[in-house]
């Protein structure tokens, strides 16, 4: 059955909210950025603390290729 709400795939979300899609932590999501074994992200303002942003189309297509190991799940 077909959600009623369709589902942005190109909306762009914060960490936290890829943290609550991915059920990862925050602090997970950004080793796999640092790691490179994340999904896609941008960076969308320089330095340390620049604001980071994931598109949801990524973020589904990194979890359904498996890529989201199941011991990093958060319960």
């Amino acid at each position: 059955m077909e959600s009623p709400f369709p589902v942005a795939l190109d909306e762009w979300l914060t960490p936290a909210e890829t943290s609550r899609l991915t059920k990862l932590s925050v602090s997970t999501l950004k080793d796999k950025r640092w790691r490179g074994t994340g999904p896609s992200y941008r960076k969308l303002s320089p330095g340390k603390g620049g604001r980071i942003r994931y598109r949801r189309g990524d973020v589904l297509a990194w979890l359904e290729n498996g890529d989201a190991t199941r011991d990093e799940l958060v319960a």
